[in-house]
């Protein structure tokens, strides 16, 4: 059974319903795109590609390599989650692949795949702290 709250200094009149205290707990929302923005104006960030089960947003300063930065990211976040998986990780925040000249940064943000592009040059873990 449901007693409804009252203050201390409210008196309970006879017959008299008090309203339950209801509060809204709303959370922080965060635009991604707009922390993307932020991320990929920072010096040595390459770009990113933010993908959805039906659509992606791709923002690189090399619009030539769209298709092999694609295939990059979604090469290491498939490899990723499989080796998670074959070694009972448990669910992987975020995969760190480092080249001889460019790193990836690759998380699950909600729904979303996001890949983060920067040079090698560039640390991570402040494009991840901005992130998450």
């Amino acid at each position: 059974m449901h007693t409804p709250l009252k203050r201390k200094d409210q008196e309970e009149e006879p017959g008299e319903q008090i309203e339950p205290l209801r509060l809204e707990v709303k959370e922080p929302r965060t635009d991604i795109k707009s922390l993307l923005e932020h991320i990929k104006s920072k010096e040595g960030v390459i770009g990113y590609i933010l993908r959805a089960s039906t659509s992606a947003s791709v923002d690189l300063k090399d619009p030539s390599k769209i298709i092999d930065y694609a295939i990059l990211s979604a090469a290491a976040l498939e490899s990723g989650e499989s080796l998670s998986r074959g070694f009972s990780l448990g669910k992987i925040n975020s995969i760190l692949l480092e080249g001889k000249d460019v790193k990836i940064l690759s998380m699950t943000v909600g729904e979303q795949k996001l890949s983060v592009f920067m040079e090698k040059s560039v640390n991570p873990n402040i494009v991840c702290k901005d992130l998450v």
